[in-house]
């Protein structure tokens, strides 16, 4: 068996080896290709084989990843004379390790199925010391019995292979971890600059927030409570109070001139919340607000919210 590996940059060159540890120690081969050749150069003294062009790794492997810049890299890979799809076997699998376009996957998925292959978008979640140890997320979009037959390649490389569900769902999946994330990072800059500017030292804020309910639980496990079941009373905490304690934070950044942009799209859902009538609901109602606004409903049934939590336990 032959597995091929593309993109030997900051992350794919770890994900690659630990591909080769993985999958040399069962007697198999691995090939590279990279844009710089002097890229592979560490996996080649390891023994994995230079292939010249996608074309021809594609032409000699059961299995091909790779782990590229974005769309436009995916592309070029994908298509053209020394693509892969110019080489790809039938009946083999590609595992596109890319924070990609849900879009782009899904028109090259339709190139690959003529072809006989099979496209799945597995974006990974961990970073650079993720990549290194093995302790990465792997999500994927594709078919789910193909994804079942490559799993133990998989994890070769990451300790959390998951099954998202058809092309595209990786990525999208990857796409609301790290806007969420970015989010976050940008409303605890807000909030944190206010509480500097009111007068207290940074760490001692850190370690304020670190034993309270926001720094005791993640974030994602609190949705499990009212968000995902859509689920809002009784009310753990009021929307009225939520209501208190934001406007109180935002007159705070007003007497201290500090802008607090999030702080107050979030005043502005909790006031459309009280001229509902839902004061007495959770605070996280307002979280209906973005999905009306989105023509959506969100209503996960309860045991197989159950099934989840506990599967995430183990």
């Amino acid at each position: 068996m032959k597995a091929g590996f593309i993109g030997l940059g900051t992350m794919g060159a770890s994900m690659a080896a630990n591909l080769q540890t993985g999958f040399q120690t069962t007697g198999n081969t691995v090939l590279v290709h990279d844009v710089r050749k002097e890229a592979a150069a560490p996996h080649i003294a390891n023994g994995a084989i230079w292939a010249d062009s996608p074309r021809a790794l594609a032409a000699e492997c059961d299995v091909i990843f790779s782990s590229l810049p974005g769309p436009v890299e995916f592309d070029a890979v994908s298509y053209g004379d020394n693509g892969i799809l110019a080489g790809v076997r039938k009946g083999a699998a590609y595992f596109d390790l890319t924070t990609n376009s849900p879009t782009t996957v899904r028109k090259a998925h339709a190139d690959y199925v003529a072809k006989g292959a099979h496209l799945f978008d597995a974006p990974v979640s961990g970073g650079p010391r993720g990549a290194f140890t093995g302790k990465l997320a792997i999500w994927c979009g594709g078919d789910s019995d193909v994804f079942d037959k490559w799993k133990p390649v998989l994890d070769m490389i990451g300790d959390q292979a998951s099954y998202i569900g058809p092309i595209g769902a990786g990525s999208v999946a990857k796409l609301v971890h790290n806007c969420y994330g970015y989010i976050a990072t940008a409303a605890a800059a807000e909030v944190f600059s206010m509480g500097v500017k009111a007068g207290i030292e940074p760490l001692a804020i850190w370690e304020a927030v670190r034993q309270g309910a926001i720094g005791r639980r993640g974030a994602f496990e609190s949705m499990t409570d009212q968000f995902l079941p859509n689920k809002y009373e009784p009310a753990a905490f009021a929307l009225r109070l939520a209501h208190k304690d934001v406007s109180l934070a935002t007159a705070l950044g007003r007497e201290l001139n500090v802008p607090m942009r999030l702080a107050n799209l979030a005043l502005a859902d909790l006031s459309e919340g009280l001229n509902r009538g839902w004061g007495n609901r959770d605070s996280r109602s307002i979280m209906v607000l973005q999905t009306e606004r989105a023509g959506i409903e969100i209503k996960v049934d309860p045991q197989r919210l159950t099934e989840a939590m506990e599967k995430n336990r183990g």
